[in-house]
């Protein structure tokens, strides 16, 4: 597992990227108190997807609007999926993801 720092530094309904080993991964802490990480790069045009517009199921790409589920990292919108990485918030408050 990696610790990536507190849950706090993301605020709800947003996310953030971090370097993981070489990979960017973005990390977003949902409405309802969970978190989901995913690659942070959009396989269509290399959008910063940890700035996109999420809700409980899914990230939207902001330079183009594809839309990727957080679960599963399928594409909704044709593209290729992206990676998706087990994400929890440990008993300090910490999120950990692998």
């Amino acid at each position: 597992m990696t610790v990536l720092g507190p849950l706090t530094d993301i605020p709800v309904g947003e996310g953030r990227a971090y370097d993981v080993d070489g990979a960017v991964v973005a990390v977003f802490r949902l409405r309802d108190g969970t978190v989901r990480a995913v690659s942070a790069v959009c396989p269509h045009a290399g959008g910063p997807l940890a700035d996109g517009l999420t809700d409980l199921r899914q990230v939207v790409c902001p330079l183009h609007q594809h839309a990727f589920d957080l679960t599963t990292g399928c594409s909704t919108t044709g593209q290729p999926s992206l990676t998706v990485y087990p994400a929890a918030v440990d008993a300090e408050g910490q999120v950990v993801i692998g």
